[in-house]
């Protein structure tokens, strides 16, 4: 049997250094990810947002090969012949030249896989913490409510980057190669800013509302109904309301992920007379609707979370 006044058995303090509280976000973020990278769902549909990504890479490829040949030269696409100015045609709609609006096209496609994959990973990482009563054991440890808010923003942001802003950097950076790459990554350093700034703005207001709606109905289908809702039913009576309709294009202020497209192309300094955007509202004004939807969600998580009572 052992000793009972063995030293070794007692309480023994914690004799390093301790970090402060913020630490603890990071841990959380941490912990996080491998929750999400352990699940085979996660790898499918990331690989599905690869097949977006390497489109975008090899189609750029493709388009500084077709400038170099004859636009009446015939090429076999399997065992159907295409002429290569029709080709140039359809790639020209997806503005695969390394302008701004490739990688806003880049972003705006990636981002149904991104819906998809939040409104799953929602309830895994915040829905599962309120469902099993989790909540309650991080905050009696010597951490804050916005420290647990923070850590789960920064597990969330952190895939979203991996998702869209560390792709686009890689094709911008595949552009100034294809191309004249001293004159290009010199006049085209904003880009380079703006697809930071677009991947900044995915990450915090995603990120929020993410949050929010997995505190509110903590399961997966009731989520991914909520975000089929905000994104997909928004779009599709944005349309109806414009375009069938004749309304105002305010009324494209419904559609959060457009919103968030117009402004990203401002962050990239795009022209938006030259990619057929159609009737859309003003940047600023899609700023102001995303504004109000970010501070929305903190005040819901504000209160919820501060309702949870702390096991001391």
């Amino acid at each position: 049997m052992t000793n009972p006044t063995d030293p070794l058995l007692r309480y023994r303090p914690w004799k390093g250094e301790l970090n402060p509280p913020v630490y603890a976000s990071l841990a959380m973020a941490r912990s996080s990810l491998r929750l999400l990278f352990r699940r085979k769902v996660f790898w499918a549909l990331y690989a599905l947002a690869l097949m977006i990504f390497f489109f975008f890479f090899y189609a750029q490829y493709l388009v500084v090969w077709i400038q170099q040949q004859a636009a009446s030269q015939t090429v076999s696409v399997g065992a159907v012949p295409v002429r290569l100015s029709e080709l140039t045609k359809f790639l020209d709609k997806l503005n695969l030249n390394g302008s701004p609006h490739t990688f806003g096209n880049f972003i705006w496609f990636e981002g149904h896989i991104v819906m998809i994959v939040l409104a799953f990973a929602g309830a895994v990482l915040v829905g599962n913490d309120f469902h099993h009563g989790s909540l309650p054991f991080y905050l009696s440890k010597p951490i804050g409510r916005r420290h647990y808010v923070l850590g789960k923003l920064l597990g969330i942001g952190a895939f979203i980057n991996l998702m869209t802003t560390i792709p686009a950097l890689a094709l911008f950076l595949q552009a100034g190669l294809l191309y004249e790459w001293k004159s290009y990554y010199v006049d085209n350093f904003p880009v380079l800013l703006g697809i930071l700034a677009y991947g900044l703005l995915l990450t915090v207001v995603l990120s929020l509302l993410m949050v929010a709606t997995s505190v509110w109905v903590r399961r997966t289908v009731p989520l991914i109904m909520i975000w089929s809702g905000v994104f997909i039913l928004g779009r599709t009576v944005a349309n109806f309301l414009v375009e069938v309709q004749n309304f105002s294009p305010l009324w494209r202020l419904v559609d959060l992920w457009n919103d968030l497209y117009l402004i990203g192309l401002w962050f990239l300094q795009a022209d938006f007379g030259s990619n057929n955007l159609g009737s859309n509202p003003e940047p600023w004004q899609a700023a102001i609707v995303v504004t109000v939807l970010c501070l929305a969600c903190l005040l819901y998580l504000r209160k919820r979370i501060q309702a949870v009572e702390i096991v001391s």
